[in-house]
Formats: structure tokens, sequence, C-alpha cells
């Protein structure tokens, strides 16, 4: 990599200010094999471990290429959750922030009218599911004829938790003149055929796994019988004393009999399962994210792409019967260049899966040995101090590329026939104020909400409030959270 990173991919000057606030110091390797050859509108197949960078990889030439004037959605991104959904639009906002990119989210177990007014408004990128993607498509909700760019994220997951059809009917909807990529920690011989079918002279990169994966992340084997999982998890948190930890488990009913178990033991955590309502889930994950406790104890619904700063420890209390859960359950530690630790519990019913799973990785995950009595008892001092301690909570990167950015709420929209160039063109006629200090703008029926950037909200705040807008005076406040 040159020594130049991100600006040697000659992006707008705006998506290099964001990656610079983001602390985007320089391109991952996916990163680097990857944006360039998208920025030459090239298809891309890429097999890379999760916390290598992927979303980056297709955010940061998805806001470079998609043009802000158009109203019409330019891209699509396709992901196998919710929450990755929302985490994935996260990410490109943050990006695309100083170009005003809009990037909306859209799945399942939400107000489907909701989505509906949204879809209506100025949207460059959408990410979603498949299942609430096709029902827009179908419905006529989500017009798709200006999509220029279609990726599919977590391609092996959307292959193990049976979405490929709807993947596939998406596609066929889809202009056939377009970019695809295609993203997956593993390339199972069915997203291979996907790829062949749907992509034509498109690029391949993998990220060799053992460069990554192994070097970052210690990998180690407990046999133990069923009976004696809760005895050996507490000795192994006791030693291990993480910081942060992901504890999964195979079913929801196990989820929610290990939550209890260890709540009266008064551990720091909390729990996540696809049968919790999906605002709980969400704020059970943001908290995760911002440190407020040290355990989730969770299904492969937090294992899939979910990008959570500084995870130590990960703890499979239950062997994953799909051999790519593996993957995507340990990537969750030893994220962005850092080290981490898997645990995986392992009883005699185990031994079949252990197999397959050590096939896909290509090496065999080394065996250790339960922590002994006299060890425990040694770090049980230290580990009580620690779990009746308050966690420092992690600095959130949308806190980061947002300092200085205040959203102002008008009182005006598309029925009074206003547009986002209006908005542009009175404020930018401020006294101090550039089209530079103008962030995302969102038009809604009776009301637009437009972000200040650079500190200067306060004062356009103030000279809103006797300035016209084509002619009319509205009312201006900043807007709530």
């Amino acid at each position: 990599m040159k020594q130049d990173g991100f600006k040697s991919f000659s992006l707008n000057d705006g998506i290099l200010r964001a990656l610079e606030q983001l602390k985007y110091d320089r391109p991952t390797e996916v990163q680097e094999k990857v944006i360039p050859i998208v920025l030459t509108k090239k298809d891309v197949v890429v097999k890379s471990k999760t916390g290598s960078g992927k979303t980056a990889a297709f955010g940061i030439p998805l806001c470079q290429l998609c043009e802000w004037d158009e109203n019409r959605p330019q891209a699509l991104v396709l992901t196998p959750t919710r929450e990755l959904a929302v985490q994935v639009k996260e990410d490109i906002l943050n990006i695309g922030r100083f170009k005003r990119m809009k990037a909306i989210a859209i799945f399942g177990k939400q107000s489907f009218e909701r989505q509906k007014i949204e879809l209506k408004q100025k949207n460059h990128i959408v990410v979603g599911t498949p299942g609430r993607i096709l029902d827009h498509i179908q419905k006529g909700t989500l017009v798709f004829d200006k999509i220029k760019y279609l990726v599919i994220d977590e391609a092996d997951d959307m292959l193990n938790m049976g979405f490929i059809d709807q993947v596939e009917a998406i596609i066929n909807e889809l202009p056939r003149e377009r970019v695809t990529m295609l993203f997956s920690a593993t390339l199972p011989e069915d997203i291979e055929k996907l790829s062949k079918k749907y992509m034509s002279n498109h690029e391949a990169i993998e990220i060799q796994t053992s460069k990554t994966t192994v070097g970052k992340i210690e990998h180690v084997l407990l046999e133990v019988n069923e009976a004696n999982k809760f005895n050996l998890l507490l000795d192994v948190t006791i030693v291990e004393n993480p910081d942060s930890c992901i504890i999964f488990c195979g079913t929801q009913e196990e989820v929610d009999n290990l939550y209890r178990k260890l709540k009266k033991a008064n551990y720091p955590c909390e729990k996540i399962h696809g049968g919790m309502k999906q605002e709980d889930r969400f704020s059970v994950m943001n908290d995760f994210r911002k440190g407020q406790f040290r355990y989730l104890i969770a299904t492969n619904v937090a294992a899939r792409g979910i990008d959570i700063a500084d995870i130590s420890h990960v703890i499979n209390y239950d062997f994953p019967y799909e051999k790519e859960s593996y993957v995507h359950r340990t990537g969750r530690t030893g994220r962005a260049g850092k080290n981490g630790k898997a645990i995986t519990f392992l009883t005699p019913s185990d031994e079949k899966y252990l197999k397959e799973t050590e096939q896909l990785l290509g090496y065999t995950i080394p065996r250790g040995t339960p922590p002994p009595h006299d060890e425990v008892i040694r770090a049980k001092d230290a580990f009580e101090k620690k779990r009746i301690k308050r966690p420092p909570l992690k600095n959130d990167k949308k806190d980061q590329v947002n300092e200085g950015i205040m959203k102002l709420y008008f009182n005006g929209g598309k029925k009074k026939k206003l547009r986002a160039v209006d908005f542009v063109g009175t404020l930018s006629k401020l006294p101090g104020v550039t089209a530079d200090d103008i962030g995302i703008i969102t038009i809604q029926e009776n009301s637009t909400f437009v972000d200040i950037l650079n500190g200067k909200g306060i004062h356009v705040l103030e000279k809103m409030k006797t300035t016209t807008i084509k002619g009319k005076q509205l009312k201006v406040y900043q807007a709530k959270e």
C-alpha cells in the first residue's frame, strides 16, 4: 500500500474527511484489494473473514460512485439479519456523511407503511434483508430502475438461513447492467454457483485465513460432559476474566436458561435471540456496543457480521452445528488487527461437527485443559473486582464523525413543494456558510431535517429564524435525536 493510504484511491474529499474522523488510518488488506477494482465498476467475489473491514470495502466505493443529484436508489445491499442491515446503513452514512449520501435500512418486523414513506424520499443506498426487500419490489414501493450496484453481504449466511431463492428473485428484478459484489467469510459450492450464474468476468479475491484468523485469534477446545458445562463456564470466565465476551448457545431456550443462571450468579450480562422483540434486540446490541455490560449470551443472530469493538473473548457454550457458524462466531473477536480468544466447549456428541469444521478451516483446533481448581481460586479476587466495577464506556465511531454536526428541523416539506436544492441554495447564502457546511437533507411530507456541519448549527439556527426558503418562513428548531 502506498504511504498516502486512502488518498491513493482518488476519493471524494468529503469521504476522505469522514474516513479521517472515523480513524480509518490505512486500508485493511481486503479494502486495499477490493476498492480499486469496484471503482473501475467491475464485479467482485470476495472471500474474507469477518472483522477484516468488508463493509468499508464496499461502502467506500458505493459512496464514491453514487451521484448525489439522483433521487432514486442507485445501490442495493442485501444482508442476512436486521441487526446487520442497520449496522451497514450506519457505516455507509458515516462514510458518506460529508458527501451527503443518504442510506436507509429496510427489514421485517418493522412498519411496512413507514418504510414505504421512507422509500419515497431521496435515497442513494438501500440496505435490507431479502424478504422485506422482495416485498417492496413486488409491491412497487421500491423503485429499482436506477440500481447500478448490488452488494450481497455475508452470502454464506444467506445460504444457511434459506434466503438464496429470495436473493435470486431480487437479482432477476434488477437492471442487467450493474456492478455486483459478493462478500462471504466462506464460499460454499452453492455460493460459487450463484456468482457464476449472475456475474460475468468477475474478479475473485481471497484474503488468506492463515494470515488473519489464526494469527489474531487464539482458538482452544475444552472437552466437557453436558452436565458439567455451566460449572466449566464459571471457571473459564473467572480465570480468563474477559473485558467483553459473547457466549454463544445453540437455541433460544438455551440462551434464556443460561442468562437466568448467570444473572443469578450476578454476572453483568444481557441476552439476544430471534424470539425477542426487534426494539429489544437493537437496545441490547447498542448497550453492548457501548460497553454497558461485559457478557452477551446469544444465538447465531449475534454472529452474523455484527461489528463491536474490542470483544476480547468468544465462548462457544454449544458447539455450532453448521461449520460456517464457527467462522462467524469466532470472528466477533480479534477484529481490526487486535488479538482475541475463542474458547469452544466440546461434548462427546460434538465430535462429528468438529471434523467438518476443521476441514473447512484447514487446520486442527488445539485442545486445551479446563482451568485447575487452584488457578480458579487464585483468580477469584481479580474476577470479583472487575465484576462489580462498571466497565468504561466505548467510543462510538458515529460520535466521532458526527462531532460538530447539528440536525435542524423545519416545519415544511414536500407539500410545500420544497426540494433539497431549495435548502442548499438558501443556507449556502447565509453569511459564513457554504455548501460544504450542509450535510444530509431529508425531506418528508410536512417536515425537513438538515444536518449542519462544522459546528455552524447554532449560527444557522439563529439566521433561519428570520430567513425565508422559497418565499416561505418556516419554523426551525434543533431536532431531537
